[in-house]
C-alpha cells in the first residue's frame, strides 16, 4: 500500500488483525517529518534518531489510547515533541552533573556531518539552543514550521496567548544572541 489517507490509518489502527501492517505504513509516513520535528528541538542525528525511535514505541504501546479525536499526525507530533522535550531535560541532568561539556553548539555543529549549514546557521542554532526547552519549541513550530498557534496549543497543551508571548521572548533572545555573537 502506499500512502494512506490519515483517517483510514486511524481507523485501521483500531483492528487488531491489521494493526501491525499498518504501523509499519505509519512509519513509513512519518518517519521523515517526525525526524526533522524532532530534530529541530535536539539538534544532533543521533540524537533525533533515538528520540523519534523512542517516540514510535511510545506511539505502538498507546495504540489503544489514541481516540481519534485529535488527527493521526497531530497526535504523533505531540508524542515526538514530548519526547524530544523530556530528551533535553534528561541531557540536561547529565551536563550538569558533568561540567566539562562547555564545547559550543555552533562548533558541536560544523563538526557533525549531518548538518550542513555555515558558520552563521549554527550561531543561529545555538541561540536557539540556549532558549528554555518550550520557548525552543514554540519557536520552532512557529517559525520553521510555520505551525498556527491553534495548532502549538493543541500539542502543548497551553493557551495562545502564552504561546505568542514566549515566541516573542524567543525572537528577543535570539536576536540578542546573535548579534553578540557576529
Amino acid at each position: 500500500m502506499s500512502q494512506m489517507e490519515e483517517s483510514e490509518m486511524g481507523r485501521l489502527l483500531t483492528d487488531r488483525d491489521c494493526r501491525e501492517k499498518v504501523f509499519a505504513l505509519l512509519v513509513n509516513q512519518y518517519s521523515k517529518s517526525l525526524y526533522w520535528k524532532i530534530r529541530s528541538i535536539v539538534l544532533f542525528h543521533d540524537d533525533a534518531d533515538d528520540v523519534l525511535q523512542n517516540t514510535f514505541m511510545k506511539a505502538w504501546k498507546s495504540l489503544d489510547d489514541f481516540k481519534g479525536k485529535s488527527k493521526l499526525s497531530t497526535w504523533l507530533y505531540s508524542i515526538a515533541i514530548n519526547e524530544a522535550l523530556d530528551f533535553l531535560r534528561r541531557q540536561k541532568k547529565f551536563v550538569s552533573a558533568n561540567s566539562n561539556e562547555e564545547t559550543g553548539i555552533a562548533n558541536k555543529l560544523t563538526a557533525d556531518e549531518y548538518f550542513d549549514g555555515d558558520r552563521g546557521q549554527a550561531v543561529l542554532q545555538e541561540a536557539i539552543a540556549q532558549l528554555p526547552d518550550v520557548q525552543r519549541t514554540v519557536f520552532v513550530l512557529h517559525y520553521y514550521d510555520e505551525m498556527k498557534y491553534s495548532e502549538i496549543s493543541t500539542m502543548l497543551g497551553t493557551t495562545e496567548g502564552a504561546l505568542k508571548a514566549s515566541y516573542h521572548i524567543a525572537v528577543r533572545k535570539i536576536t540578542e544572541y546573535v548579534k553578540s555573537h557576529s
